[in-house]
């Protein structure tokens, strides 16, 4: 079966539906966001949530800042509310003012850390992307530039460490490899 397929079919079966898609830097995991979107917004009004908005800058990106931001966004989404949502300005290094996202039919949580532990129990699946790391960091820094190089090498060790302590892979539904 296709995994558009699966997914209408998953979907189905769930008032709100939640797919997270995770996997290492560079997998190809907001692609795969935007194509499921455009996809599965024949039937839903989807909307698409980027762990790079989420996430405490560099260092604390894993903290439990972002466990807390994707609880309140799931357990909004599964009542049907508006989400309140502060994103990371990566430039200045502090969080936005709230804005609200209006409800959703389906809701795409898209990148390293969306399928942790704490909020697997609304997810109606999981999509885990492989792929090698050092094929992801050039991904990466072919697309955001050799300027962040020493956080990337970092971050490789981060999310390691992060996907560990959760067994990201070892929960998910559907595992792609790139």
């Amino acid at each position: 079966m296709e995994l558009t397929a699966a997914l209408f079919d998953l979907c189905s079966s769930s008032k709100r539906p939640i797919i997270a898609i995770d996997g290492p830097a560079g997998a190809g995991k907001t692609t795969l966001a935007e194509h499921l979107s455009a996809a599965l917004s024949l039937k839903y009004k989807v909307a698409v949530i980027h762990m790079d908005d989420l996430y405490n800058g560099w260092t604390n990106a894993f903290d439990q800042h972002l466990t807390d931001s994707l609880l309140a966004i799931a357990k909004a989404h599964r009542l049907g509310k508006a989400i309140s949502l502060s994103r990371y300005n990566w430039s200045k290094g502090e969080f936005s003012a709230a804005e609200v996202l209006p409800a959703a039919d389906l809701l795409i949580l898209e990148g390293v850390g969306s399928s942790q532990r704490a909020v697997r129990e609304f997810l109606t699946s999981s999509i885990w992307i492989d792929i090698d790391p050092s094929k992801g960091l050039q991904r990466v820094l072919a697309r955001d530039g050799e300027a962040i190089s020493d956080e990337m090498q970092m971050w490789l060790q981060l999310q390691e460490k992060h996907f560990r302590q959760e067994e990201s892979e070892k929960s998910a539904d559907f595992v792609l490899t790139n």
